[in-house]
């Protein structure tokens, strides 16, 4: 019996013994697979590190307003007799647009125009015989008064009559008629909306920081969210006062519209351009990869020569600076000459192989761009 059960503890013992040295092995080999295996190269696009010429500028949200609008409106009441126009009709300034019924008015300019020249015949007769000495200067002085009178009485209902008449201050396209024939209106009622659409102003405001950047007759661009389209103008006006609740300044712009390619109210891009710089380190911003121990890039290293070459990347930690047109200017950290990653960084670490792919790399384009 008891060399039965030493029998069975040797053969155990093999028996465990066999199992530990196997995992013990397999262990051992995968680790050294692991250690002795070189990770696959990762594809990435780069672009050279060279000084451009900085177009930097001010960007901001604006409003479009044309140069010259108004709502059309009258200063008197009473039923409407015509309206000449149609919506977005282009009048003319000084086109008849809309009339009141004035009737009355006529009948009594009609009549004080005959007292006006009843009054004038007088005068004429009184002059003629005062130069003759027939009779005395009073009778002259009463006969100009009341020539003054019937003259002043012609102008004012001349001019109440022409309140009644709605006239074209401007040139311009006119907008969807809010009132009807044989309707009655009371002053001030709005007729319709008159637009100069051909020069356009555009209010946009930026940062009281900002200030001292701009100045009248700088250039501006503006950029619609429809239709893409893109004008150039200039700065016309700048707000003295800062709003203290905002701590903005309120700029205006003046652009040129002839193809009415932009209507009033309408959002807007706008662009302010700034002073050029030379020779400034720029690059595109997908460059950048920002962590909670500051801005840094992947600088591609060359090691060996011809077929031999291989190529990894570094991390290295820059100073960023402005941002302009898609393009980050790098004040600190990269020479001229670096070959820097711009798509693929989120697959490297420092010291990661690599293989310079640049057959597809939009940034590039939009680099070349930035730069003329």
């Amino acid at each position: 019996m008891i060399w039965r059960l030493l029998l069975a503890i040797v053969l155990l013992g093999v028996v465990v013994g066999g199992i530990v040295g196997f995992n013990l092995f397999r262990d051992k080999m995968i680790a050294g697979y692991f250690a002795g295996m070189t990770p696959p190269p990762v594809t990435v696009s780069t672009t050279v590190v060279e000084p451009v010429t900085w177009k930097p500028g001010l960007d901001a949200i604006g409003t479009a307003r044309a140069k010259q609008g108004v709502d059309l409106a009258v200063e008197t009441s009473g039923i409407i007799k015509e309206i000449l126009f149609q919506a977005n009709d282009e009048v003319e300034a000084g086109q008849h647009l809309a009339q009141i019924d004035d009737a009355i008015e006529r009948a009594n300019l009609a009549s004080a125009q005959a007292e006006l020249d009843l009054a004038e015949t007088q005068l004429a007769r009184q002059r003629e015989l005062r130069e003759r000495g027939v009779i005395a200067i009073n009778d002259l002085d009463v006969a100009q008064a009341t020539a003054i009178s019937a003259a002043s009485q012609v102008a004012s209902l001349t001019a109440v009559m022409n309140q009644k008449s709605l006239e074209a201050p401007f040139g311009g396209t006119i907008g969807i008629p809010q009132v009807e024939v044989g309707g009655f209106v009371n002053p001030g009622t709005v007729y319709a909306t008159l637009q100069d659409l051909d020069s356009m102003r555009v209010d946009f405001s930026i940062p009281e920081q900002d200030i001292r950047l701009i100045a009248i007759d700088m250039p501006v661009t503006v950029s619609s969210e429809v239709g893409n389209t893109e004008l150039q103008g200039h700065i016309s006006a700048i707000e003295p006062r800062i709003d203290p609740n905002s701590r903005l300044v309120t700029v205006r712009a003046e652009v040129d519209d002839p193809g009415h390619r932009i209507n009033p109210g309408q959002f807007l891009r706008v662009r302010v351009s700034l002073p050029e710089e030379p020779e400034v380190v720029a690059l595109p911003q997908t460059v950048l990869a920002s962590t909670l121990y500051g801005d840094s890039v992947f600088v591609v290293r060359t090691e060996g020569e011809g077929d031999a070459a291989k190529k990894t990347v570094e991390q290295v930690f820059v100073n960023a600076g402005r941002r302009s047109l898609g393009l980050v200017e790098i004040a600190e950290g990269l020479s001229a000459g670096d070959e820097v990653v711009t798509a693929g960084q989120n697959r490297l670490t420092g010291g990661s192989p690599v293989v310079v792919d640049n057959s597809v790399n939009p940034t590039t384009a939009a680099h070349a761009a930035a730069a003329e």
